[in-house]
């Protein structure tokens, strides 16, 4: 209970201090005067400036509240190097147990820090700022953090804490440990596909004299170089970029005898391998309604650069025009063909048939360019049927199937084959998952023989309607009908033409995630999808292993046609590793590098700043082999909250009203009593 005075004027504050003057003034008059009775009319004065004051006794019932003292645990992955969750989890239990000793406190506990994928690094002042949240800063006693030292949120100042208590760090680990990392001074995200990258590094030695370290740098898996290099140099080297999507370069040092963790003893950088400008060439023969479709494909694609050239006018035609009057560009068929075949991934036959416009030895050219890994496509019509069709030419050893020189004109719908809903150009295509397709009528498709390719789309009567081939290092894709504008003009409401053509030419310029037979690691968060596409009944099952050697079996379940998955919750963060005897994948969970595993030793130092602004303390749980728990002492007030073998926390003095009574001075009876009481004592005193 507390009692006090407290006053409620009953006139504004200047009347009552401008009455205090005048009294003050005239009451030093009368005493500078002698006049009789000087005291008593200061004290009848004094009386009347009292009851415009208005005080009241007044008295307050309080119920203390206990002062908040929180204990964040970190949980983060270092903490599992060494004996230190050991050492947290005995200091943990010490600490709380004798916080809940000293009466008027509160204590508090997190845990703080866990890998969770997304998170980089270790927060234990946001869990301590997440703890505290709801405590007014008047009843914080302080925090006490039992960690590595490694912790990543420290902030700039103390004021930045938000109270006016101690801060203690409690580290774990010993003073010699000893590791070796690897830090990344040169990462790219970026490299053009067929060049090489550069990327830097650097390997560390803590607690352990430097000297000649073997690195192995490896890209998606392959070992790419081996080399030794001095710990503490900064090295650099170059890695060939071979494809495009995400390139996998892992840079691996040697292990140190007794060190902490191998963990840090790898870094790696996905760089994405992109193109500079996909380069097609489009050669369109005859003029017919779906000329225009490839090109409009290809136009709406900024990352292709399309030559396009229409044979309007083949060389043996003579009608007489004069030449100066010709304004048709000629054909650069020398250099399109011979000199500068190799710079295109991909060339396009829209209906072309032999014109006398390209030499044989051209189309052998061609042939030896896909060979040698480039890309041809075939729209065929009634050309590829045609005595004059490009099957005869030195096409013929690497097209997937041969004209029959007969052609089917009937209304037809075309369908995926058992290997087309396998396939990803045309798994799933939209509109094929109805019986009859939910697409348009075509009217007409070649017939073929003696097909050597993967037909994933059919005709009428089952016949071959889009082929596709691998040929030595190339590609080749064979569309035997020239109606799929039908598609692209809505006839009938159209059909997924530019799903299906976008698709066909990415596969045929080998995009990654057109592969038949590939195997992926998705990432999402913490859960790792391992997915493999195939064009087989059944796959093998997949061995992952973990960024910390641990592997596991796993079988995969056919979720649709060619497509086979199954999913698992991450325990570490790294870089994984599938493989299913073939095949191979990797896939980082969290960040490539996370900032937990570059330092691992355990340090005082990252904290000490903070901890000894706010008049606290960090210092290291182990004493050689023995765990040395500090005392934990409460004090009411000081500067300083640390000892040889105490830590403080500041307990507060806080207490919430439950009642207040009050008990006016100069109300009623007794403020009559003591005015005209006074005026009576003046009075008196002036009659004697």
């Amino acid at each position: 209970m507390n009692l006090g005075v407290a006053f409620a004027p009953l006139v504004p504050d200047y009347v009552v201090w401008a009455g205090f003057a005048a009294a003050l003034l005239i009451s030093i008059l009368l005493l500078v005067a002698r006049s009789r009775g000087a005291w008593v009319r200061a004290i009848a004065m004094a009386m009347l400036l009292l009851a415009l004051a208005n005080p009241s006794f007044t008295r307050e019932d309080r119920d203390p509240i206990p002062s908040v003292a929180a204990v964040i645990v970190d949980k983060s992955p270092s903490q599992d190097f060494g004996d230190r969750s050991q050492q947290t989890e005995a200091a943990r239990t010490s600490i709380v147990e004798r916080l809940k000793r000293i009466p008027g406190l509160e204590v508090r506990v997190a845990e703080a820090g866990a890998a969770d994928g997304e998170t980089d690094g270790t927060r234990l002042f946001s869990a301590l700022s997440s703890t505290l949240a709801d405590v007014p800063p008047d009843r914080i006693a302080g925090a006490i953090m039992i960690t590595d030292g490694r912790v990543h949120d420290i902030p700039t100042d103390a004021a930045a804490l938000g109270f006016d208590a101690p801060l203690h760090a409690l580290i774990t680990g010993h003073t010699n440990e000893i590791d070796r990392r690897v830090v990344l001074t040169q990462t790219p995200r970026f490299g053009i596909v067929g060049q090489s990258q550069t990327i830097g590094f650097r390997v560390e030695d803590q607690g352990a004299a430097s000297g000649p370290v073997q690195v192995t740098i490896r890209r998606d898996g392959e070992v790419l170089e081996q080399r030794v290099v001095n710990a503490g140099s900064d090295i650099s080297a170059k890695v060939p970029i071979p494809h495009a999507g995400p390139n996998i370069v892992e840079v691996e040092a040697a292990p140190l005898t007794n060190e902490l963790t191998l963990v840090n003893n790898r870094a790696v950088i996905s760089i994405d391998g992109v193109r500079d400008k996909l380069r097609v060439l489009l050669v369109s023969g005859e003029p017919h309604a779906g000329e225009r479709t490839w090109r409009n494909l290809l136009k709406s694609d900024a990352s292709v650069d399309l030559v396009h050239f229409t044979i309007l006018r083949p060389p043996e035609k003579q009608d007489g025009t004069p030449i100066n009057e010709l304004s048709l560009i000629a054909f650069p068929t020398r250099e399109l063909f011979q000199q500068k075949i190799s710079e295109f991934q991909l060339i396009i036959f829209d209906r072309y048939a032999r014109q006398g416009v390209l030499p044989m030895l051209y189309f052998d050219n061609i042939a030896k360019y896909v060979r040698d890994g480039g890309a041809v496509m075939i729209a065929a019509g009634p050309d590829y049927a045609a005595p004059t069709s490009i099957w005869r030419t030195p096409l013929d050893s690497i097209l997937p199937a041969e004209p029959s020189g007969d052609m089917t004109e009937q209304s037809f719908q075309a369908r995926l084959t058992d290997a087309g809903r396998r396939h990803p150009v045309t798994r799933a295509l939209e509109g094929s998952d109805t019986e009859p397709p939910h697409w348009s009528h075509w009217f007409r498709v070649v017939d073929t023989k003696h097909v050597t390719g993967t037909s994933v789309m059919q005709g009428p009567d089952g016949k071959p309607l889009l082929v596709l081939a691998r040929q030595g290092k190339g590609r080749v894709a064979l569309l035997l009908s020239d109606h799929i504008w039908l598609w692209a003009r809505g006839f009938e409401g159209g059909g997924p033409h530019l799903d299906l053509l976008r698709r066909l030419s990415h596969w045929l310029m080998k995009q990654p995630d057109l592969e038949e037979e590939a195997l992926r690691l998705i990432v999402h968060g913490r859960d790792v999808t391992v997915q493999r596409q195939t064009m087989a009944d059944a796959v093998n099952p997949v061995t992952l292993t973990s960024p910390g050697g641990q592997s596991r079996t796993l079988n995969l379940t056919a979720v649709e046609p060619g497509l086979w998955r199954t999913q698992i919750t991450a325990n570490e963060l790294g870089l994984w590793r599938a493989t299913d005897g073939k095949l191979v994948a990797l896939a980082n969970v969290g960040p490539a590098n996370p900032r937990e595993f570059q330092e691992v030793t355990s340090t005082t130092t990252t904290l000490h700043d903070i901890a000894n602004a706010t008049g606290g303390d960090a210092r290291r749980l182990a004493d050689g082999n023995r765990l040395n728990v500090p005392r934990v002492v409460a004090v009411r007030t000081s500067t300083t909250y640390k000892g040889d073998d105490w830590i403080g926390l500041r307990l507060r003095d806080v207490s919430v009203v439950r009642g207040i009574g009050v008990l006016p001075i100069f109300a009623g009876l007794i403020g009559l009593l003591l005015l005209v009481g006074s005026l009576a004592a003046t009075w008196a005193k002036e009659g004697r």
